[in-house]
C-alpha cells in the first residue's frame, strides 16, 4: 500500500496565529448566520451582532481588540451596502493592519423557503412580495460580498455540529496553516456536495444493497466493507486514488490551501461510498494528515 508523506512543515511566515482577530459575518437570510455566531461565541470570540456599519471603526479601534471578535453584518443593519461594506473593511485592514476576515454564510433558495415556512419567520425583504421573490432580491444585494468573501459555507445539508466544526478549522485560536482534508460521501441521486473538490465515482463496484442480507447495514458494518473490498476492481481503484492524492496534497499545502474536500460518491450514499470514505481517512491519517470523515446520507438519516 502506498503511504503518504507527512505534510511539509510550514516556514516561519506561515507559523504564526493565522485566527482573523476580526470576522465579519454575513449572508443570506436564514442560512446559518445566528448558528455561526454562536459557534463562533463558544469558541471564544467576543460576537456582536447586527451592527451598523458606520459603528464597525469604532469597535475595532487598535488596541482595543483584545481577544477574537466576530461581527454580523447583513441587510437588516440599518445602513446596510454590499459595496460601502467592502470598503470599509479595506479601509480598516489598510489603516489599521487588521487581520479582518469575511465570512459569508450560503444556502440553497429551495432549503430557505423550506426554513421560513417551518419556522414562520417572516424574510426582511419579503414584507410585501412573495418569499422567493425576496431571498433573490437579497441574494442580487449580497453577490459581491460572496465574491469577496474569505470563507463561503453553503448551510443547504450542512448539520450545525458540521458547521461549528468547519468555522473550528477555519478560526480557533492556536491552529496552524496544515492543509485540512474533509472526506465525504455521498448519493448521486442528491446531488454532488458543493463544497466537494475533488469527486470520485464508486459505483461501478459490486452493490451490497442487492444483497438482502446486507441491504440494511451501512459502510461502517465489517460485514458490508468485506463485501466491497472483496470486489476485484477495488484494490486497483484504491491503489489509484492514493497515487492520484499522493503528490497532489502536498502541493496544496504549499500553495496555502487551508482545506480540501474529497467526495466519494455511489448510488445510495450508504455502502460503497461509505467504505471507501472511511478507508481513505485512514490512510490519511496514518500518514499524519489532518483530515475528518462526514457521511451526508447517513448524517442525515440519523437526523430524522
Amino acid at each position: 500500500m502506498s503511504s503518504l508523506p507527512p505534510a511539509a512543515p510550514s516556514d516561519p511566515e506561515s507559523s504564526r496565529d493565522p485566527v482573523a482577530k476580526v470576522v465579519v459575518v454575513t449572508g443570506l437570510s436564514g442560512a446559518g448566520k445566528t448558528v455561526a455566531l454562536k459557534a463562533l461565541e463558544d469558541m471564544g470570540f467576543e460576537t456582536v451582532d447586527n451592527l451598523p456599519l458606520s459603528l464597525l471603526g469604532s469597535l475595532v479601534r487598535p488596541g482595543e481588540v483584545t481577544r477574537p471578535l466576530a461581527i454580523g453584518i447583513d441587510i437588516r443593519t440599518r445602513d446596510f451596502g454590499a459595496s460601502s461594506m467592502l470598503a470599509e473593511m479595506d479601509r480598516l485592514m489598510h489603516e489599521r493592519q487588521l487581520e479582518l476576515r469575511l465570512l459569508f454564510v450560503d444556502c440553497d433558495d429551495e432549503v430557505l423557503c423550506r426554513r421560513y415556512t417551518e419556522t414562520r419567520h417572516r424574510h426582511p425583504l419579503a414584507a410585501d412580495r412573495p418569499l422567493l421573490d425576496g431571498i433573490a432580491h437579497e441574494r442580487r444585494l449580497v453577490s459581491p460580498l460572496k465574491e469577496r468573501a474569505w470563507v463561503v459555507i453553503d448551510t443547504s445539508s450542512l448539520p450545525p455540529g458540521q458547521l461549528k466544526h468547519l468555522l473550528t478549522v477555519h478560526f480557533a485560536c492556536g491552529t496552524n496553516k496544515a492543509l485540512v482534508v474533509f472526506v465525504t460521501s455521498f448519493s448521486y441521486r442528491r446531488g454532488l456536495p458543493r463544497e466537494a473538490d475533488l469527486v470520485f465515482d464508486a459505483r461501478f463496484l459490486d452493490n451490497p444493497f442487492y444483497k438482502p442480507a446486507l441491504r440494511g447495514l451501512t459502510g461502517r458494518d465489517s460485514r458490508v466493507v468485506d463485501y466491497v473490498k472483496s470486489d476485484p476492481g477495488y484494490a486497483q481503484f484504491f491503489a489509484a486514488l492514493q497515487a492520484l492524492l499522493e503528490p497532489l496534497l502536498p502541493r496544496f499545502a504549499a500553495e496555502g490551501k487551508s482545506y480540501l474536500t474529497l467526495a466519494i460518491g455511489c448510488t445510495g450514499g450508504r455502502h460503497r461510498s461509505v467504505v471507501i470514505a472511511e478507508q481513505l481517512t485512514d490512510w490519511l491519517r496514518l500518514a499524519g494528515q489532518t483530515v475528518d470523515v462526514r457521511h451526508r446520507e447517513l448524517e442525515e438519516g440519523e437526523a430524522k
